[in-house]
């Protein structure tokens, strides 16, 4: 962009000369190849989901994170940039950040978080027999009992979510499929999220990145209603119950 701003304003190169000493002139040269900077630093904001996070919370440091943006904007205006116009346009974006930033927040009357062990996923290829076999397995599932049936449809392939011990009875109504993968020993968490959020943006992300700082790797999710559901590892089962329970109690942001 700066490139071709530049390019646009060579022809009266010899007029600014002429008039280098007038500070209008200046000050126009400086605001365009600021301009510049700054959609330059908003675009690379935007695109880091949590940077932008940071800076809209004001917990960023404006000199680490424009010592660590500045290769990739020289790269883009192709030239050197001063390190404190890259401060600057960060702290005008983070200042606009912070008036829109829109914080959810659960409520401890309304969310809560249920865990349930010994969750099995089995990852079949999608065929049209496989549908008729899918009706049978809900005969299986004793609902009642608070067990669980997920089946998730993907574009080649189904997952069924279950309790482990109806393992044997499913791969045996699965024969003659061609079952991809199946993994075990994985918990099921449940996140209810209450009425006045379940239209609001940033909740999915805001379950989400709670589990993603703990290093947790989520997968499969299920969202029906009021409920979100992570499928994951039992290994990792206390760190994400303790991650999404403290959005409630703690409201952390």
């Amino acid at each position: 962009m700066i490139v071709n701003i530049m390019i646009y304003f060579i022809p009266y190169f010899n007029f600014f000369e002429l008039f280098y000493t007038n500070k209008f002139f200046i000050y126009l040269i400086v605001t365009i190849i600021m301009v510049t900077i700054s959609h330059i630093v908003n675009k690379l904001v935007d695109e880091r989901i949590y940077l932008h996070e940071a800076l809209s919370h004001g917990i960023a440091s404006y000199g680490s994170v424009a010592k660590h943006l500045k290769p990739e904007i020289e790269k883009e205006v192709g030239r050197e940039v001063e390190h404190f116009a890259i401060v600057t346009a960060l702290r005008r974006y983070a200042e606009k950040l912070t008036t829109r930033f829109n914080e959810v927040k659960f409520d401890a009357n309304f969310s809560e978080v249920n865990l349930k062990t010994n969750i099995i996923d089995i990852n079949v290829l999608k065929t049209q027999d496989l549908f008729d076999k899918l009706k049978k397995f809900y005969d299986l599932i004793n609902f009642e009992k608070g067990d669980i049936l997920h089946v998730i449809y993907g574009r080649t392939h189904v997952a069924i979510v279950t309790n482990e011990r109806y393992k044997e009875k499913i791969l045996s109504l699965l024969q003659n499929q061609k079952i991809k993968k199946i993994e075990e020993d994985l918990v099921e968490l449940s996140f209810t999220v209450g009425k006045e959020r379940i239209e609001e943006p940033g909740v999915l992300f805001k379950l989400t990145r709670s589990l993603a700082w703990e290093n947790i790797n989520v997968i499969e999710i299920i969202s029906v209603d009021l409920e979100v559901t992570f499928i994951i590892n039992k290994k990792d089962a206390n760190k994400a119950y303790n991650a999404l329970e403290r959005l409630i109690t703690n409201g952390v942001p």
